[in-house]
């Protein structure tokens, strides 16, 4: 019997399990697949990390913290975590996402300069942008490796003494008489006093007894070989960006990265099709493909060339597009946490700081209000 069973060893759950084993916490990890797998949400090589945050201002002082706690992994880790590349947030003056960053850096006093049209094509001649747009450029923005992120919080969990077990998926979780949770797999039940809950794409069957507004959809990830080759892509030339266009559609890419797959990765923005985590196509299909052709033809011409390799990963969606983080309403003894709408990864150290606050706790001193499950009144189902 351990203090606390962490449900989920991905992006939050191993943040949540390194953070609890840490403050000395006795830590049963569960995990359906291996460490760091490519079946969910935390893979494809990089994740953007970004202060100036269109979505919302109120998530500018997490992103603050969650660069500390990436930056405190980073010391301790054997590779590479977080990479600095400076960041474009492209499109109309008007559109969400210039507007939405330039109100985030305005009000949380964060370093940005405004680029027009000129000064974009001068300083990253790959971009073919229009001379109505405009960008909003931020020094820090980067890319966190997901995979190395996910292991490093797992190796540092492990080694404050968390039992990990992987290849394990839960098949039901309840509480106990005495106010504790039993959880069970096909190897075992586990008991513990508390729990954590971090199931990715997994959360609408492990939280179906709340009824939560949650859709997964499929999403795809593209790795093209630059035409002319990748020196205009490379770190420190090209930045990560998200580029809106007229319609409100979303690009967003990254740098060149050494290491297979090779190429640059690029990739649309809320673009995918609702499925089943354990049901999902694999496949990337030439309409596809042919869809991002198109838009590379159109705003970043030398990246249409050969394409290197495509992967999937899952969107773990609410209907706002905000996170899901709190106690269970009816066992408050388990903290519930879906981090997810596309947008959650770069928070994952931060999150995990707040879901063992919670764990232990019961409170945390992190503004997550916004993020409460009531607001979709799935509590009264």
């Amino acid at each position: 019997m351990g203090d606390v069973i962490v449900i989920g060893l991905g992006g939050m759950g191993s943040a949540a399990a390194y953070h609890l084993a840490r403050r000395g916490w006795q830590v049963i990890g569960l995990e359906r697949f291996t460490p760091a797998h490519n079946r969910g949400s935390s893979h494809g090589r990089s994740r953007i990390i970004r202060q100036a945050y269109f979505e919302d201002p109120a998530y500018v002082p997490l992103l603050l913290r969650a660069y500390e706690l990436w930056e405190d992994l980073q010391r301790t880790s054997s590779e590479p975590l977080l990479t600095i590349t400076g960041g474009l947030m492209i499109g109309r003056a008007e559109s969400s996402v210039v507007r939405g960053a330039l109100h985030s850096a305005q009000m949380h006093h964060l370093p940005h300069e405004l680029l027009d049209a000129a000064d974009i094509r001068r300083r990253f001649p790959p971009f073919n942008v229009g001379d109505d747009e405009v960008a909003l450029y931020e020094a820090r923005a980067g890319f966190l490796d997901p995979e190395a992120t996910v292991r490093a919080h797992l190796d540092q969990a492990a080694r404050h003494g968390a039992d990990l077990h992987f290849d394990e998926p839960v098949t039901a979780w309840e509480s106990t008489p005495g106010g504790g949770v039993r959880v069970t797999t096909p190897a075992g039940v586990y008991e513990a006093e508390r729990a954590v809950i971090a199931p990715g794409a997994w959360a609408p069957r492990l939280l179906a007894d709340l009824s939560l507004p949650l859709t997964v959809e499929r999403q795809v990830l593209y790795w093209f070989e630059p035409v002319g080759g990748r020196e205009p892509f490379s770190i420190g030339r090209f930045p990560i960006y998200i580029w809106e266009d007229a319609r409100g559609d979303a690009l967003y890419g990254f740098p060149a990265q050494g290491g297979p797959p090779g190429g640059v990765k690029v990739a649309f923005f809320y673009r995918g099709h609702p499925t089943d985590p354990d049901r999902v196509d694999r496949s990337v299909h030439p309409e596809e493909i042919a869809e991002m052709r198109t838009a590379l033809a159109q705003r970043i011409p030398a990246l249409n060339g050969p394409l290197v390799a495509t992967a999937t990963c899952l969107y773990t969606l609410t209907p706002d597009h905000h996170f899901i983080i709190a106690p269970h309403p009816r066992a408050p003894q388990v903290i519930i946490a879906s981090p997810c709408s596309g947008h959650g990864y770069k928070f994952a150290s931060v999150i995990g700081e707040i879901l063992a606050d919670l764990a232990i706790d019961g409170s945390t001193r992190h503004s997550i209000a916004l993020f409460d499950p009531a607001r979709f009144r799935a509590t009264d189902a």
